[in-house]
C-alpha cells in the first residue's frame, strides 16, 4: 500500500507528503532501510530518525515539523503495533480441512474455513469453530470447543472438556486442563485429590508457549476474556482470572487465587493459594503476595508490601553498612562512658 492508503487504515493525519509513495514494510529505527516505516515516541528520537532512511515515520499528534513525511496519531505504539499487522510477515495459514494424516475422532463438529495439520488428535465430540488453526501434531481431548477463528499452535495439549472462545492464540508446548496439584495426606501417604473440573478461557486470549493451565477440582479454572499470558506461567486449579490482565513469564499462581479485571504480575511474581487481587492491582517483578491486595495497590518484595512502603525498606536496606558502623561506634563510646563512670578498678 502507498502512504495514503496506511494513513487511512490507521486513522493517522499525514503530513509533509501527498500519500503516493509506495510502502515497502514496517521495521524499528534500529534496522529500517529505505521505503520502510518506523514510528517514534518524543522529539528526540523524531531527530534521530531524520537522519536514517526510513521512508515515514509514525508520530505523535503533537510533533508536525519533520524533514520526513509524519503519520500522526494520538498513541504512536498502538499504531505501530497495528501497521505491524498489516505490513509485517503474514504467519502461514493451514490450507482448510483435515490433513490425511491427522486423526479425528467420532462427532467431531469442525466448521467452515477450519484446519486440522498434520498428525494432529482430534477427540471424540470436539467441535472446532469456523477459521481456525490446528496446526500440526496438536492435541484436542473429548468434547474439547475451540472457538472461531483460534490458533492452536504446534505441540498443544488441550485435555478433555476445555473450552476456548473466539479468537484464541496458544502457542507451542502448552498444556491446558491437565490436572491440578492436589493430594491429601493419610498417615505417611500422599493421596491424589481428582480433578473432574475444565478450563475456561474467554474471547480474545493470548496464551504464550509452555504455559500449563490447571482443571479445576470439581468446576472451571477461568481466564478472562481479553488476557495474556506471557511464556512459561503456572496457573493452577480452581484459579479465576479477570479480564484484560497481563501474566508476564515465569509468574506462579497458586489453587483458588481470584484475579480481578486488568491486574498485572511482572516476571518470576508468586501468589499463594486462597488469596484475592483486586481490579488493576500490579505485581512486581518477582513480588511474593501472601495476602489479599486491595483494587489498585502496586505491591513489590516478598512477602509483597505495598510499594511506598518496600521501596523505603529498600532505601534502609542500603544503609545498612553505615548504620552498623555507626551503632559499633555508639557501643565503643556507650562502654567507655560507662568505663569512666564506674572510676578505676580496685
Amino acid at each position: 500500500m502507498n502512504l495514503r492508503e496506511l494513513a487511512d487504515e490507521l486513522g493517522a493525519e499525514l503530513v509533509g507528503s501527498d500519500g503516493e509513495e509506495e510502502v515497502a514494510g514496517i521495521r524499528g529505527l534500529e534496522s529500517a532501510a529505505p521505503g520502510h516505516i518506523s514510528y517514534v515516541e518524543d522529539e528526540a528520537r523524531l531527530r534521530q530518525a531524520e537522519d536514517g532512511p526510513a521512508l515515514a515515520l509514525i508520530a505523535p499528534a503533537a510533533l508536525r515539523e519533520s524533514v520526513k513525511p509524519l503519520l500522526l496519531v494520538a498513541n504512536p505504539r498502538l499504531a505501530y503495533a497495528r501497521a505491524l499487522g498489516l505490513l509485517g510477515h503474514a504467519e502461514g495459514r493451514l490450507p482448510a480441512g483435515v490433513d490425511a494424516s491427522a486423526r479425528v475422532g467420532a462427532d467431531v463438529v469442525i466448521e467452515e474455513g477450519a484446519a486440522v495439520g498434520a498428525y494432529a488428535v482430534v477427540g471424540d465430540g470436539a467441535r472446532i469453530g469456523r477459521e481456525s488453526q490446528i496446526h500440526p501434531l496438536v492435541v484436542v481431548g473429548s468434547g474439547v470447543t475451540v472457538g472461531p477463528e483460534c490458533v492452536i499452535h504446534p505441540n498443544v495439549t488441550l485435555y478433555d472438556g476445555v473450552r476456548l472462545g473466539a479468537r484464541v492464540i496458544v502457542h507451542a508446548g502448552t498444556v491446558i486442563g491437565s490436572a491440578g496439584f492436589g493430594y491429601v495426606q493419610d498417615g505417611d501417604r500422599h493421596v491424589r485429590i481428582p480433578h473432574t473440573g475444565t478450563v475456561v478461557v474467554g474471547d480474545d486470549v493470548e496464551i504464550g508457549a509452555n504455559v500449563t493451565i490447571d482443571r479445576g477440582t470439581t468446576a472451571a479454572t477461568v481466564i478472562g476474556e481479553g488476557t495474556k499470558i506471557d511464556n512459561l506461567v503456572q496457573v493452577a486449579h480452581n484459579v479465576k482470572v479477570g479480564r484484560n490482565c497481563i501474566l508476564a513469564g515465569q509468574v506462579g499462581i497458586s489453587g483458588s487465587v481470584t484475579l480481578g479485571d486488568g491486574v498485572m504480575m511482572a516476571g518470576q511474581a508468586g501468589i499463594v493459594d486462597h488469596v484475592s487481587v483486586g481490579d488493576g492491582a500490579r505485581g512486581a517483578a518477582r513480588a511474593g503476595i501472601m495476602s489479599d491486595v486491595p483494587s489498585g495497590t502496586v505491591v513489590m518484595g516478598a512477602p509483597a508490601r505495598p510499594r511506598g512502603e518496600q521501596l523505603r525498606i529498600d532505601a534502609a536496606a542500603r544503609r545498612l553498612p553505615e548504620l552498623l558502623r555507626l551503632v559499633r561506634g555508639l557501643a565503643r563510646r556507650v562502654a567507655d562512658l560507662e568505663k569512666r563512670l564506674r572510676g578505676p578498678s580496685d
